[in-house]
């Protein structure tokens, strides 16, 4: 045997004794690689019919429709007797709008309950009618700005004398809001009409204009 042989016999022999020599190692490590790989395709083999069938179970479970049974409700609005056939989904602001013709309350945030514009009175106090189930109104009171106006009410004078508005998208939100103000408090303070009108948004930057016009119309009320 050469030198050079029979050195790496004995490196071989002396890496391998109480220890695993390269060679047997890099064996191992390839059978354990190997194994846990097949292990896991197996496993997914074995799973996939199971998940394919929960699939199945799902696609073929029977869907539940919501009720499209209508409810009769009666309510006055702006003084007026009104009985409507609603859906159990429908809000009281497409009642009012797409029903009984008043579009006074608008949709600026698309039903969020963000904005405003929607607001009416109900049963004297001021409600997101975009989130108010047209159901749940069976025998209530609502107050919108149509009915404001026509009975002539001093905000909307002090309105147009302040230009509160601009656009006019949002002060039927913000005239109901004021009017149910002055229902409860005939004596608001500044302070006062800004929180009563803090949840109404005016996207032409008006804000300034409503204060002095809510308190105009709270001294003219005081003297009529």
């Amino acid at each position: 045997m050469s030198e050079k042989k029979k050195k790496s016999a004995e490196e071989e022999t002396k890496e391998g004794f109480g220890h695993l020599s390269r060679r047997e190692f890099l064996k191992d490590a390839s059978l354990v690689i190997g194994g846990s790989t097949i292990g896991s395709i197996a496993f997914a083999a074995g799973t996939e019919p199971q998940q394919q069938a929960k699939a199945n179970d799902v696609a073929e479970a029977p869907c539940i429709q919501a009720s499209t049974d209508t409810i009769t409700i009666e309510l006055t609005v702006n003084g007026g007797k009104y009985r409507c056939t609603v859906e159990p989904h429908w809000s009281l602001r497409q009642l009012l709008r797409d029903e009984i013709g008043l579009t006074s309350p608008k949709d600026w945030c698309g039903g969020q309950g963000a904005c405003g514009s929607c607001t009416v009175i109900m049963n004297g106090r001021p409600i997101l009618s975009c989130l108010t189930l047209a159901c749940e109104c069976d025998g209530a009171r609502i107050e919108t700005a149509e009915g404001i106006a026509k009975a002539k009410h001093p905000l909307i004078q002090s309105y147009i004398k302040w230009n509160a508005f601009q656009c006019g998208y949002c002060t039927p939100g913000f005239i109901t809001s004021a009017k149910a103000l002055l229902d409860r408090n005939p004596n608001p303070t500044e302070a006062d009409v800004r929180d009563a009108l803090g949840g109404n948004l005016c996207r032409c930057g008006t804000y300034q204009q409503h204060p002095p016009a809510v308190l105009e119309a709270a001294e003219a009320l005081k003297k009529a």
